[in-house]
């Protein structure tokens, strides 16, 4: 078992008790969000830090109405 500690930009996001640690370039979805894994750091024996890094999600743009004005 392993204490993983998943970080994005030094902010914590997710620490849990894994049997199995990710691998870099690794596909993970973390509190509904996709992410990749950049780099797994070994700590101490059973303590490890995964640095992610969150895919962007563009905004969407609203539609205009032509020719319609809001008073």
């Amino acid at each position: 078992m392993f204490v993983t500690h998943y970080y994005e930009n030094k902010t914590s996001v997710l620490s849990q008790l894994l049997v199995k640690l990710p691998t870099v370039d690794d596909d993970i979805r973390i509190k509904g969000r996709k992410a990749k894994v950049l780099e797994v750091l070994q700590v101490d024996d059973n303590n490890f830090h995964v640095k992610i890094l969150f895919e962007k999600i563009p905004k969407k743009q609203p539609l205009k109405e032509l020719g319609k004005k809001k008073r």
